[in-house]
């Protein structure tokens, strides 16, 4: 008897995880959960034969991880299969990765098993920002209506940058109470190392922080990139899960706070 294929699902929601891996598992294969509290290197060890990505829930979060492991030498030759999501959404993401596999979720079976069979020969490799062409910036940074965001030593005429807001955003410029949502800036290492932790404590529980570095080709670079910025956060038990170019000057990556393990 052949050993089942092992792949990987990644979602965002544990209970329907388990829903779907159940699903899968009764198609006939061995089935791994991502735990995004793991953070995205996890995925890579040890590599599955093929990446179920499922698109109901935060769909945006799965196109970031998929252009991620694109990228990662590693995880590139395997198959990428897309379930669920809707039908405009999971166009805009085709455009983004053609040579994946795109399914719904009653398809599962048949669809993994295509991937499997057909694994891309030349994988498309999309660029870490190309996913946002033609995003707006409050969009491409997670700001929702009604939410506090603190923009913490941010250049001079960001808030002209941002644009348009949703509705009932409040601004503020300081680490003093809470906010939903963060974007901290900072030009240097030591910048970072002296500005996180204020930053930290004023997230609230179940928000995001923004570390953002000036990109190499700007004038403003200094001595961080996007591997110590991650390096950085997960050294504070914090978890990347979003990477943006913010504008000409700035790129940053979107952190939310490690889960403690269950019963914790």
């Amino acid at each position: 008897m052949s050993p089942r294929p092992h792949v990987t699902l990644i979602g965002w929601h544990a209970e329907e995880a388990a829903e779907r891996a159940a699903a899968l598992r009764a198609a006939g294969y061995e089935v791994g959960i991502f735990e995004p509290q793991a953070g995205l290197p996890s995925l890579l060890s040890p590599l599955p034969e093929a990446f179920v990505v499922d698109l109901g829930r935060l769909p945006s979060q799965g196109r970031d991880v998929a252009v991620w492991l694109r990228q990662r030498p590693a995880s590139r030759p395997l198959p990428l299969v897309f379930l669920g999501g809707v039908p405009a959404k999971v166009e805009r993401l085709r455009a983004l990765l053609p040579d994946a596999v795109y399914a719904p979720w009653d398809d599962a079976g048949d669809a993994v098993a295509r991937g499997l069979a057909n694994p891309p020969v030349d994988p498309v490799v999309p660029g870490a920002m190309d996913a946002y062409a033609g995003t707006p910036l409050p969009k491409k940074l997670g700001i929702k209506a009604g939410a506090t965001v603190a923009l913490l030593n941010a250049p001079a005429d960001f808030e002209r940058t941002l644009g348009e807001l949703p509705a009932e955003v409040r601004l503020k410029t300081s680490a003093r109470g809470a906010a939903d949502l963060i974007l901290l800036f900072a030009r240097s290492r030591s910048e970072l190392i002296r500005r996180f932790p204020a930053a930290s404590r004023a997230l609230r529980r179940g928000g995001g922080l923004w570390l953002a570095w000036p990109k190499k080709s700007s004038i403003l670079a200094g001595d961080l990139t996007q591997a110590d910025v991650r390096r950085f956060g997960l050294e504070r038990d914090f978890v990347d899960y979003k990477i943006a170019r913010i504008d000409d000057t700035w790129a940053g990556l979107l952190f939310a706070r490690r889960r403690p393990p269950p019963g914790d």
